[in-house]
């Protein structure tokens, strides 16, 4: 296509040529007025003086017309596949792709489907805003012609200041959906990340019901469920915050479900559920530790205990039988007697893990005391003993009532001889035993090379888990559970020569933390469990057992869908399989009578919070780029090319700016008039004027 246009190349500054023209000007009418002879030859001598100096010139152009841009914006989220907004929203794209066809030789259409990739999109809500000033960052503002966005509004990335925010525009949103349509939605106000274990925590929640009247405002049944149990059902308000009180019974995550009752012709039932997931974590560890008579490895229980600063430990070890009277003088005693009654009766159950190292009866405790301890492990307590010499005589604490918690009985036997302590089969199966660390060496057959240990007390075991063995495939150490408590005994007072190093040591820390935790509760020590987890897209399931199982568990997705998945041994008792997951939500795993949890994608999505089609978050920004809000329901409208200074949108028409912008090729430069014209109508100017002054 090709243009002219008039060009001016001055031979002088144009201030200099205004102000001779001005002159000039004047001089010429004051002659005019003067009537003086040649007036107008003399005018038209200046003017053709001033046209050289002015050296206008025809510029012809070669343009190519650049076609402008405009981005369609199809919103593809969770929330617009509710009801019949992805049906609208599809009508409509066809529509649009259809009206565009006819402008294509002067727009160019982009159409941009913004999904979630990652089941983790829809924590922060949908993104439309950023999306949009991404497509359009390569093309010139001059050329953007607007967007459409066909979005059912729930928008979650709009400009503070929509004004400021330099959006191309217009902006025209075609909303799918109904403008009174009704939801209800459970809506988690506050929850603790985190909580103590055996300490309330209080979840806040609230029940919303977004344009539905009568009985929704009545008090509705709220369901829990703790780690897939059930946890009860309360009747809780609509529309005011509530308050759930909850206890942790076990370190690590713990996962609560809460959900309510939908209400007739409600969107969705997706966001009457919430999920909340607490990390408990443990006090301070409190831990008595009463050891008998002194010997070498009594440091090494304290040194390793108080070493954590997370364990508060008690500590007393009796040397003095309460009959004995040896003269010795008052000033000369300990300061703090024993104080029995206190840590045996009445704080007894305050404390999370009792320790007895090496202790024999001396009349210290009564045996009312001793079946205190048996109760405190029937409730839920800890028990470790470690046996030394004087478990197997007749002073042996196995000779009182905790006989009952107690899975070794002793044969009366000490062997004094050097061994190497070992793992056994069910203890290569159990996590408190399983891949301890073997130390630089190993023997030809794959034993680790541990330090040898010096004594070991004979017992019978009568029930129980032995995890690892000494001299003669004896028990060494031995695991129980007893009523809701554990119980660990070890058959041996020699632990602390791997604390030493003797023969190269042995992972006493790592045992003794793994034993302590195994006790304590903590699920990632737990011999029969059942976990998942979601890491980089897939569902990881791991089943621990120590007996041979099934490897086959359950899963089930958000949308209630099942599906088998085998799991392989992945090391002895230890067994492990995923699956690809694509959809955010709450799985869940269940296989021998275990259930696991685990949340893929945000827990409670900024998505789902409130579902309801609304136009009046794009309000803002549609009002500062001049574009306009239309109900897909009313149709789609027509859209139409309009120059910048119109209005961009109609009662039945949405309009796209027309920029008519455009690429110069080429160009050609004439001379206007030529100046060899010039130059002979100037001298034909001069000459004809001088002639006539002559005369």
């Amino acid at each position: 296509m090709s243009w002219a246009s008039i060009d001016f190349s001055p031979f002088l500054p144009l201030p200099w040529l205004y102000g001779l023209s001005a002159v000039t000007a004047l001089v010429v009418l004051l002659g005019l007025v003067a009537r003086a002879n040649g007036a107008w030859l003399r005018a038209l001598v200046a003017a053709l003086l001033l046209l050289a100096l002015y050296n206008p010139a025809l510029v012809e152009e070669q343009r190519e017309p650049l076609k402008d841009v405009a981005l369609i914006l199809v919103d593809e989220s969770p929330s617009v596949a509710i009801g019949d907004r992805r049906g609208q929203v599809t009508a409509a794209l066809t529509t649009l792709q259809e009206q565009l066809r006819a402008h294509s030789k002067t727009l160019e259409t982009r159409i941009v489907h913004m999904r979630h990739e990652r089941i983790s999109d829809g924590g922060d809500g949908t993104k439309l805003i950023d999306p949009l000033v991404r497509a359009l960052r390569d093309v010139p503002p001059q050329r953007v012609a607007g967007a459409i966005l066909l979005t059912d509004g729930q928008v979650h990335d709009l400009p503070k200041t929509p004004e400021t925010a330099g959006l191309p525009g217009p902006i025209h949103a075609l909303i799918a959906g109904n403008p009174n349509e009704s939801d209800r939605r459970l809506i988690v106000v506050r929850a603790p990340s985190f909580g103590i274990v055996g300490k309330q925590l209080t979840i806040t929640v609230r029940i919303e019901d977004s344009g539905s009247t009568g009985a929704a405002a009545s008090p509705t049944q709220l369901t829990l469920k703790k780690d897939g149990q059930p946890a009860g059902v309360q009747s809780v308000p609509v529309g005011v915050d509530h308050n759930l009180i909850f206890s942790l019974e076990h370190g690590g995550p713990t996962v609560f479900e809460l959900a309510v009752a939908p209400v007739p012709g409600e969107l969705t039932e997706q966001n009457n559920r919430a999920v909340v997931s607490v990390n408990g974590v443990r006090d301070r560890l409190r831990v008595l530790l009463v050891s008998g008579e002194p010997h070498a490895g009594e440091r090494t229980w304290r040194n390793l205990l108080k070493s954590d600063p997370s364990v508060d430990l008690v500590h007393f070890t009796i040397l003095r039988p309460p009959e004995k009277q040896d003269g010795t003088p008052i000033n000369e005693l300990s300061l703090i007697s024993f104080p029995t009654r206190e840590l045996f009766e009445v704080k007894l159950q305050e404390f999370d893990l009792v320790i007895f190292d090496r202790y024999r009866r001396r009349g210290v405790l009564p045996p009312i005391y001793l079946q205190n301890i048996v109760d405190y492990i029937e409730n839920g307590g800890a028990l470790l003993s470690a046996a030394g010499p004087t478990f197997a005589s007749p002073f042996s604490i196995y000779r009182t009532a905790l006989r009952k918690a107690l899975p070794g009985e002793p044969t009366g036997g000490v062997v004094t001889r050097g061994f190497q302590p070992q793992i056994s089969p069910t203890g290569l199966r159990h996590p408190v035993t399983a891949g301890l660390p073997a130390g630089p060496e190993r023997y030809s057959d794959g034993r680790p090379r541990w330090g040898r240990w010096f004594r070991q007390i004979e017992v019978a075991r009568s029930r129980g888990r032995t995890l690892m063995k000494g001299i003669d495939d004896a028990p060494l150490l031995i695991l129980d559970k007893v009523g809701d408590g554990r119980v660990a005994q070890f058959n041996s007072d020699h632990i602390w020569l791997w604390a030493r190093g003797f023969e190269g040591g042995g992972p006493q820390a790592e045992l003794l933390r793994r034993l302590a935790h195994w006790l304590m509760k903590e699920p990632e020590l737990d011999e029969d469990a059942l976990r998942a987890s979601v890491r980089d897209g897939s569902l990881v399931v791991k089943r621990r057992s120590v007996d041979l199982i099934d490897p086959a568990v359950t899963v089930t997705d958000p949308a209630g869908k099942t599906q088998k998945l085998t799991l392989n041994e992945e090391s002895p008792g230890l067994y492990t399989g995923s699956l690809p997951v694509a959809m955010a939500g709450l799985y869940r795993v269940e296989g021998d009578d275990h259930v696991a949890m685990a949340a893929a994608g945000a827990l409670n999505p900024l998505e789902m919070a409130d579902v309801r089609a609304s136009a009046d978050s794009l309000l803002p920004v549609v009002k500062a780029t001049g574009g306009s809000v239309r109900w897909l329901r009313d149709g789609v409208p027509t859209l139409r090319r309009v120059t910048a200074r119109r209005s961009k949108a109609g009662r039945n028409w949405i309009g796209l700016v027309a920029n008519e912008q455009y690429l110069v090729t080429g160009a050609r430069r004439i001379s206007v008039p030529p100046p060899f014209v010039l130059l002979l109508l100037l001298l034909a100017a001069i000459a004809w004027a001088w002639r006539r002054e002559g005369e």
